[in-house]
Formats: C-alpha cells, structure tokens, sequence
C-alpha cells in the first residue's frame, strides 16, 4: 500500500474508533460523518466512483442530517467524561473477529490487477466488446449500469428518493400537498 493509502486506513480507523468512544453525541456524529468521507474516499481508490458518491451522498449527507436533526429534537445529558468505558469482553470478542477477517485479506488479488476474475470473466469481456454497439453508449460504465442493470439502477434511484422523501418529512416540508 502507498503511503495516501495508509494515511486514509489510519484517518477511517481513527474516525470509526472516535465515532464508536465518543461521549457526546453530537461529537460521534461528526466523527461518523468524517468515517463516511473516508469510506467514500477509499472507494475512489478502488475504483468504484458511483459507490463512493452514493457513500458520500447518504453515508455523510443525508444520515448526517438525521442524526442532527434528532439530537436537535432529544435533550443531551450532561456529563464531563470525553469518552465511554470501554467493554474489555466486547473489545475482545470484536478483535478476534477482526483477526479472523484479516487472514483471509492474502487471499485477495491486489486492486486493479489485471488477474482478478472480474477482469478475465466471460461476462466482462462481452461487456466491452458489445456495449457500444448494443447500446451506443461510449462509456462501457454507463452501459452497463443505465442498459445491462437498468432494473438494479432503477432501484438504487428509488432508495436515494425514499431517503429523500424521508428526509423532508423529517424537516416537516411537504412537497407533495
């Protein structure tokens, strides 16, 4: 991994870890918006840059609004302490998990290497040789997710609208009277 690579593991690390310890709310919100910028931030680097909006969009956006506007409406309990005490049982159960997960990350093939299954799978390659012709469309990208997985796009559009629509109910604006 290159260094921008470790420095955005630590900062995701380090927002998730703030997001999770965090007395105040309003704090761990802020920290969970910033965890979500760094996730939006690591798909890019994989490559996925509709994932990494969507992440950004709702992750960040619209969940951060939320959390806003409902501790806006609850009363915060006072108190001096920064941080929550810690479960050492739970800390450990969720580091033996973690452990278990990362022996399995040798298995994986590096990002972008041209050996991976999707890069020598059948279905790709019939992608990129048929969807300019079959679609006219010049973005194989876009082909496949506005022709081949139109239903699928068609979905994820309805989730972002219900979320949306979720949210000016939240706000009290009524759009559609």
């Amino acid at each position: 991994m290159t260094p921008v690579e470790w420095a955005i593991l630590a900062f995701v690390l380090g927002c998730a870890l703030a997001t999770a310890l965090l007395r105040d709310v309003l704090a761990s919100i802020i920290a969970f918006a910033a965890y979500s910028l760094g996730i939006a931030v690591v798909w890019l680097l994989l490559r996925a840059p509709d994932v990494g909006l969507t992440e950004a969009a709702v992750g960040a956006g619209v969940t951060t609004v939320l959390f806003l506007l409902t501790i806006a409406k609850t009363v915060r309990p006072a108190g001096d302490d920064l941080f929550v005490d810690i479960d050492v049982r739970a800390l450990g159960v969720s580091g033996l998990l973690v452990a278990a997960l990362a022996t399995t990350l040798s298995a994986l093939p590096a990002v972008g290497s041209a050996s991976t299954p999707v890069a020598t799978s059948r279905v790709t390659n019939y992608y990129l040789e048929n969807a300019y012709t079959e679609t006219e469309v010049e973005n194989a990208v876009t082909a496949v997710l506005a022709a081949y997985r139109g239903f699928d796009t068609l979905g994820e559009a309805v989730v972002v609208f219900a979320a949306l629509m979720g949210l000016l109910v939240v706000l009290d604006r009524g759009v559609l009277a």
